[in-house]
């Protein structure tokens, strides 16, 4: 097992891989940290007894504090010392946890401490993993926490890493034996659904042969669930199966999710032979990181900075629509770290004619 971390202008994308491949991955925006795990001093603007909890101001935005959570003594105007547990997502605000053991002293609220990164913490999953990382900058950063694991390399992907993490954005992935498993997020729930495809022709018992391909591909699935990291509720609908004999697969599927270190669970099986699974939400779901302004912009700045490493005597611009110009115009890191890799600063054009996300690599 390796940690990798394949740095880029504003990102660090993670990966911990084996001989049989991607077993975790998660991107690291530095300017833009999911702050799971961050500590902050805050402020109580809310009770909310109907939602049992508080809204609590933590500099710059508002999280939630359930009453579970540390949230039942807590009065409007109350300053306390708060970890964020949950990332905002799915159109939600961040979760948060009382720190009665921190002293959040006096003044507005304020960020206390950062939380382990992405890196830091895959590397926490894998203890006995060495962390590879192709950026000297990001090396000295990691170097304190995870001093003699960490290792400088020239590349941290190779070509099938970088293919196998590129498949993650796309919804259909191709599952060992000729299998496909569509990944359907909705704002309520995320929708599996499994394809036998040209696998199930050709067989002789095809209720026994459907059943066996089911069977077979849900390691498979629970691996997309884990590298996806999708989270809350999930339906998971199995090919050519009737109900009762969807069913019979519940054991083999718990199996199959126990790997996992969120330990999603199995609920059961809807009336039309649905597997109910829910899954902790912590960290936002790759597809979430990967939608977006900012995610078109960081992506174009990876290619442009792999351009200016080929030819370094050109000077490239980026032409983006407007809304990928303006998110990378509100991310001084991103900019600031592709200057010094490139020894330029960025040029940045606007045009309105391009698709929302759409950007170009010019000259």
């Amino acid at each position: 097992m390796m940690v990798l971390a394949a740095a880029g202008p504003g990102e660090v994308r993670v990966a911990a891989t084996a001989a049989d491949g991607l077993h975790d991955v998660a991107i690291w925006r530095p300017g833009a940290p999911d702050g799971v795990g961050d500590l902050h001093r805050g402020r109580v603007i809310a009770r909310m007894p109907a939602l049992a909890g508080a809204f609590v101001a933590i500099g710059g935005e508002d999280g939630f504090l359930p009453d579970s959570a540390g949230g039942e003594r807590v009065t409007e105007g109350d300053v306390l010392a708060v970890r964020v547990t949950r990332a905002a997502q799915g159109g939600k605000g961040k979760r948060l946890a009382a720190a009665p053991e921190t002293a959040a002293g006096a003044g507005r609220p304020a960020l206390l401490a950062r939380g382990p990164d992405a890196v830091q913490r895959l590397a926490a999953l894998h203890p006995a993993a060495p962390v590879l990382v192709d950026d000297a900058e990001l090396a000295a950063r990691l170097r304190p926490a995870l001093g003699a694991r960490l290792r400088l390399v020239a590349r941290a992907f190779d070509a099938a890493t970088e293919a196998a993490f590129a498949a993650l954005a796309e919804p259909v992935s191709e599952l060992p034996g000729g299998v496909r498993l569509g990944v359907w997020p909705t704002p309520g729930l995320t929708a599996l659904d499994l394809d036998l495809g040209p696998a199930a022709f050709g067989r002789a018992a095809k209720a026994a042969a459907h059943l066996a391909l089911n069977r077979a591909a849900l390691p498979a699935i629970a691996r997309q669930i884990r590298l996806r990291n999708l989270a809350g509720a999930i339906l998971l609908d199995f090919a050519g199966l009737s109900p009762r004999r969807r069913a019979s697969l519940g054991p083999d599927l718990a199996a199959a999710l126990a790997a996992d270190p969120l330990a999603p669970r199995l609920l059961g099986f809807t009336a039309l032979g649905l597997a109910e699974i829910v899954r902790p939400r912590i960290h936002p779901p790759l597809h979430e990181m990967l939608a977006g302004p900012h995610a078109a912009g960081l992506d174009a700045l990876r290619h442009l900075a792999a351009e200016s490493a080929a030819r370094p005597a050109v000077a490239f611009a980026l032409t983006a629509a407007p809304a990928v110009a303006e998110a990378l115009r509100r991310d001084d890191g991103a900019r600031a770290d592709l200057a010094r890799r490139t020894g330029r600063p960025l040029r940045l054009r606007t045009d309105a004619a391009l698709t929302p996300l759409g950007w170009q690599v010019g000259e």
